[in-house]
């Protein structure tokens, strides 16, 4: 992988588009249907600044590789807001060019001020993208291919296909979008009793960061607010300092919004003592006088918001029914501008225009989900705390329904109607007025304000307030809708990469950290996954996770001592309040506890920590997702959020697909794990359980069998005593390997003990063999398979006899080096009805060596070579003078350097040498 930076003001070399230069739409092969990109927008040409390119193998795992160089590559270049579908698109064309094309793909990519290119490269120009006439269909999802080229037509601003005699270039072009640049402002005379107060002494942290976001400056109030000192946090990235809400495709980075010219906005920073400090910042890019830039961060505590703040510009006009004057528009009138560009940003700013327009105390917005049956808390202003954000309610039927979201409603005082409007319960507010969003006569939202006294709204202020709502409903639901959009692509991303990580292992643990790892923190705070071993089984806690590593024993310690979710198969999430319950009431009797003993008990006294921390941890919502694969319950999965928080429904959702595609790897994982245990253990049982010692002959056996050890192999050996002073001993090999091969290899190695304890001769025990083999019929498989007997000699030597049926010949090492064959070769069993079987002498001299193999040790192959017989003869002759042992292990490793790859076939190796004859 190769990556460049060009200086700016020069452009790249572009890549070679044939000779009559670049190539039209219709030579690129794009639609016609798709062709519908304004001129401009075709012919504009942006200086590169820099360049990434890399080449990945047609090999499957180079898909995954390539999406995480474009993402590395495009976060690096802080591209954050065009990643996700960069990485959707380069996953789709790498498969088309490593998979369906089956050659290496080359991937380029371009920066430029407004945005990048990235060109996937194959090397199959034969394969062209055919012309279409009309206008493309995106067709049936479940389709396997073709989706590429209509994924860059709906997610890319430009994209092309370029041919030349070697190559096929898919390419596309992301733009960033538009940033509005920040304007300063300034506010009206206020008295004093209307400026916005603050507790005690304002401390304003100064951060410096610069450009690559390591912290270069830290002032003392910056210390006292965070409890670090300046030398401690001096070169770290701010990122490790700052809580940034993960929330994948909406909002910006903490990166980016690093690298805009002027920034404001609500983050947290964790703290010395480790808990979050909402702030509120302003960011400001500056330059120094040799042109480097760096950020400089003002930041306050969150309540403080208004010392940094900058005002509106244009207050709202008082009289709902007059025209704006000089035609302004009435939405920047309410709003003021310029107005946030982001959707979190512009319901702050309605709620608190609202509040303001009505002297309320407090204001909320909700928004309806996409199937308008719920709505949505996603902004307040004058409540206790954010704890409602993404709380839902009903908007019709049911208990705790939200009564008014279809009309404008006034109620004068909640305590007669304590569960008209849900969200304000133990608030202390008890008159509120409520009007409805809608765009095109559909419900969008609803917006209310509230205040403390009762009876202060009548149907005028619900008039005011429906003519505001009016006139920013579209902007929100425009707002909404792209902040949807964003989700969904983000999500998209989120769950190829899911996906691709679930299918690379096959392990059962790995699965489960990596189900805990996906979901935390990108959709909750922390999480926990039970497993079901059958269907009489209890859920058992198999992982927990958080974000906070201090905080996840005791989390598992509390869902230890609470019952388990039912295992319901009912698919989408469920509200669990078990945990919430029991941290709360364990939090409450460590305080109570605490209080009776005061510091006489210090061990109670730290235990609180703890405890509250956990209760703190789980106190808001979980919720529980059925893992079920093949129509049965595997699992749950358990999403928990932090106290008072609530989980958004696109969140829920992405949750839901993630838990299918989890419970489908976790049950592969366990019938893998079976199908392991089952192999592993009918292969011991296909093996002698020990070799027997043999007086005057060392013996030593090395056996490897080939894959992932979840396929029983063919290849076995033996050796046995038959009678005093004589042993057998045979090494074969089964054709193909599974259960059919296994049958063969346990028929073969019983009968071999049987047939020779019974008498039989070497010939006689092989053509018995071969009749039973045939009896097996359609089952049957034919076998190679050498069988001795052997006789240790009181002079030193040993005497053998050997058949080798089809087998690779046994060679014999003498003292001078010499190797040769020690049998002739012979018919393999179960295919011919009639074998005329002979046996064949063999004596080994003291220092000899008989060495038996299977055909997985002479065919390990490198490319087009071989080991062969007599690559095996020439690294025999290398073992003149070892133990048995040792001419075992020397060949093992002879076989395994002979290729880089794995051995694609079972190998056995018995090799047996008689002892040199010690002489005084």
């Amino acid at each position: 992988m190769t990556t460049g930076v060009i200086p700016p003001g020069q452009s790249p070399e572009p890549r070679p588009t044939g000779p009559e230069g670049p190539q039209l739409p219709e030579q690129r092969g794009e639609p016609d249907g798709l062709r519908e990109l304004p001129e401009d927008n075709r012919t504009r040409s942006s200086v590169i600044t820099a360049r990434a390119a890399a080449s990945f193998e047609p090999l499957g795992r180079s898909v995954a590789t390539a999406r995480s160089f474009v993402r590395d590559t495009l976060q690096g270049w802080g591209f954050g807001d065009v990643v996700d579908d960069a990485v959707v698109l380069t996953s789709e064309l790498v498969t088309n060019a490593v998979v369906h094309a089956g050659t290496a793909a080359d991937v380029l990519c371009l920066r430029s001020d407004h945005g990048v290119r990235i060109e996937v490269a194959d090397r199959y120009p034969e394969r062209e993208v055919p012309l279409q006439s009309a206008a493309v269909s995106m067709g049936s999802p479940d389709r396997e291919g073709g989706r590429g080229l209509q994924l860059c037509a709906a997610l890319a601003g430009r994209w092309g296909v370029e041919y030349t005699p070697t190559h096929k270039n898919v390419w596309f072009q992301l733009d960033l979008p538009e940033r509005p640049v920040g304007t300063r402002t300034a506010g009206p005379s206020l008295p004093a009793e209307l400026l916005p107060v603050a507790d005690g002494r304002v401390r304003v942290a100064v951060v410096q960061v610069d450009r690559g976001g390591t912290i270069t400056a830290w002032n003392e109030d910056a210390e006292e607010l965070f409890g670090y000192s300046a030398e401690q946090v001096t070169g770290k990235p701010l990122t490790d300092l700052a809580a940034w809400p993960h929330t994948p495709g909406t909002g910006t980075g903490i990166a980016e919004a690093l690298r805009l010219s002027r920034w404001e906005g609500s983050y947290g920073v964790r703290g010395a003592h480790g808990r979050v400090i909402p702030v509120y910042a302003s960011h400001l890019r500056v330059r120094d006088t040799g042109g480097e830039p760096s950020t400089v961060c003002l930041l306050v505590r969150e309540h403080e918001r208004a010392v940094l703040q900058t005002p509106l510009r244009t207050p709202a006009s008082n009289d709902a029914k007059s025209t704006s004057p000089d035609g302004a528009d009435p939405f920047e009138v309410f709003i003021g501008s310029p107005a946030p560009d982001d959707l979190d940003g512009l319901l702050q700013r309605t709620v608190e225009r609202a509040r303001d327009m009505l002297d309320g105390d407090a204001a909320f917005l909700l928004l309806a989900t996409d199937d308008e049956t719920e709505l949505e808390v996603r902004a307040s202003t004058g409540l206790p705390s954010a704890r409602q954000r993404f709380a839902r309610v009903p908007v019709e039927a049911g208990p705790g329904r939200y009564g008014s979201a279809r009309m404008p409603a006034v109620h004068d005082d909640l305590t007669a109607a304590p569960g008209a409007v849900p969200l304000l319960g133990g608030t202390g507010m008890r008159s509120v007025v409520t009007v409805p969003l809608k765009v095109e006569g559909r419900l969008t939202g609803s917006l209310g304000v509230a205040a403390e006294g009762a009876g202060r709204y009548s149907n005028e202020e619900a008039l005011r307030l429906q003519f505001a709502a009016d006139r920013i409903a579209l902007a929100v639901e425009s707002a909404r809708l792209g902040e949807l959009e964003r989700l969904r692509r983000g999500s998209l991303s989120f769950l190829v990469e899911a996906s691709d990580l679930l299918a690379g292992t096959l392990d059962r643990d790995q699965t489960l950290a990596l189900m805990a790892q996906m979901t935390v923190p990108t959709l909750a705070t922390w999480c926990a996954v039970y497993t079901i071993a059958d269907q009489a089984s209890e859920p058992y806690l198999s992982y927990v996770l958080h974000e906070d590593e201090e905080l996840i024993d005791g989390i598992k310690s509390l869902l230890s001592k609470i019952a388990p979710p039912d295992p319901v198969p009912t698919p989408g999430a469920r509200v669990w309040s078990a945990p919430g319950e029991a941290a709360h009431q364990a939090a409450l009797r460590s305080s109570m506890r605490s209080l009776s003993l005061g510091d006489s008990d210090h061990r109670i006294g730290t235990a609180i920590g703890p405890t509250l921390a956990t209760a703190s941890a789980v106190g808001g919502e979980t919720v529980v997702l059925p893992l079920v694969a093949r129509n049965r319950v595997i699992g749950m999965l358990t999403l928990g959020k932090p106290t008072d928080e609530h989980f958004r429904q696109e969140i829920l959702e992405l949750a839901e697909d993630l838990s299918r595609r989890a419970a489908l790897a976790l049950d592969n994982a366990r019938l893998y794990s079976e199908r392991t245990a089952i192999s592993q253990s009918l292969q011991r049982s296909l093996l002698p359980p020990g070799l027997p010692q043999v007086d005057g002959v060392e013996v030593d056996v090395i056996y490897r069998a080939a894959g992932e050890g979840n396929e029983v192999g063919g290849d076995f050996y033996d050796l046995f005593p038959i009678r005093d002073g004589a042993y057998g001993f045979a090494i074969g090999d089964v054709c193909g390997t599974g259960p059919e091969a296994a049958a063969v290899t346990g028929l073969a190695r019983h009968a071999l003990r049987l047939l020779a304890r019974e008498g039989y001769g070497g010939p006689a025990v092989l053509e018995r063999l071969n009749s039973a083999i045939l009896d097996e019929g359609a089952r049957s498989r034919f076998l190679t398979l050498l069988y001795g007997e052997l006789w240790p000699q009181e002079d030193g030597s040993a005497h053998l006899k050997v058949v080798c049926a089809g087998h690779p010949l046994p060679l014999r090492l003498r003292q001078d080096g010499t190797v040769e064959p020690a049998a002739e070769p012979q018919p393999l069993l179960g295919v011919m009805e009639d074998l005329e079987l002979y046996e064949q002498s063999v004596t080994l001299d003291p220092g000899d060596v008989l060495l038996c193999v299977t055909d997985g040790v002479t065919e390990r192959r490198e490319g087009t070579r071989m080991l062969g017989d007599d690559g095996l003869a020439d690294v025999l002759t290398t073992c003149t003078g070892l133990t048995a042992g040792a001419v075992a292990a020397r060949i093992m490793r002879a076989v395994e350097r002979f290729a880089s790859d794995a051995p694609s076939d079972d190998m056995a190796i018995l090799a047996m040498r008689v002892p040199e004859v010690l002489t005084d």
